[in-house]
């Protein structure tokens, strides 16, 4: 949808259509539902109703991009990463079975990019995948057998009651990169059984994105527990990326390089302070990690 975007760890946001349901506790407080694309179009969430495919020109600019990638190497040193999709969910079931062929055809005509493919519905990946790699194959081949090297697949994660739900159905499917996106992060959450030193081969999870909630009715995240997953990751050598507090500052948290004066935030609870003014500085630091093989 975009070339450039100001989500933290990612390069350009692509969405094939618009619309969604709500499915988790990390949903109550949709930005996609809100946001000015959703409102211009008049798409409405719920099970029943319509999503909006995006437009043929749409659907042009990864194939721009992809044609751009020996400038973007040059400048970068890695190749252009894309979130698919930030204002809907590829596994959707009231998606149609084409529009997931159609994506996957693109995927696969953009080898320069790496797609990003983070979802609330981890549970339908692996047969929607298997499904649309087969279609792309004639029936020769299914994604567990010819999984695309130029996809990242992650799951949406913000409690410990998800984390032992769905981590175990993203790992159950063949992907180059495995991510968490824990934004918004509403609890602590344990992920160290998937974390294993004896992991045989590379690590299970590649990476964790965490985040606090922003916009209207945004619930506040402690500090512990961004802290206590930074930890994990470090003891395990996954990549952690700190996105942001949102539009609470947690205690004893400086706020935002760009809000001056920098303040700390002294009392004993979190304050709402904004988004821009809180930050994304956990204990002082920013931390920006992206799994080390694909940079």
């Amino acid at each position: 949808m975009s070339e450039t975007t100001k989500i933290e760890w990612t390069d350009a946001t692509f969405n094939p259509w618009i619309g969604c349901t709500k499915v988790s506790p990390a949903c109550d407080h949709c930005y996609a539902e809100v946001s000015t694309p959703a409102r211009a179009l008049g798409v409405t969430w719920g099970a029943k109703e319509d999503r909006h495919r995006t437009s043929a020109a749409n659907w042009k600019l990864p194939h721009r991009w992809n044609a751009q990638h020996d400038a973007f190497f040059a400048t970068h040193g890695r190749r252009r990463r894309v979130f698919c999709a930030s204002l809907a969910d590829v596994f959707d079931n009231a998606v149609s079975a084409q529009w997931r062929f159609d994506l996957l055809r693109l995927i696969v005509e953009t080898p320069n990019l790496d797609w990003l493919l983070l979802t609330k519905r981890i549970g339908n990946a692996a047969e929607m995948l298997e499904q649309a790699m087969r279609a792309l194959t004639v029936g020769r081949e299914g994604w567990r057998d010819n999984y695309l090297p130029n996809v990242w697949l992650g799951a949406t994660i913000c409690n410990q009651e998800e984390a032992d739900r769905d981590i175990p159905k993203l790992l159950a499917v063949p992907a180059s990169v495995r991510f968490l996106s824990m934004e918004p992060l509403l609890g602590p959450v344990d992920l160290r059984m998937w974390m294993r030193a004896a992991w045989r081969g590379p690590l299970p999870i590649g990476w964790v994105i965490v985040g606090g909630e922003s916009g209207a009715g945004a619930r506040p995240m402690h500090p512990d527990w961004a802290r206590s997953l930074r930890d994990q990751c470090a003891a395990a050598g996954v990549a952690f990326l700190f996105k942001q507090w949102g539009e609470w500052l947690g205690p004893g948290q400086d706020g935002s390089h760009d809000h001056d004066p920098i303040e700390l935030n002294a009392s004993d609870s979190p304050a709402r302070v904004g988004k821009k003014a809180a930050g994304r500085l956990l204990d002082g630091a920013q931390h920006d990690g992206f799994p080390e093989a694909t940079r």
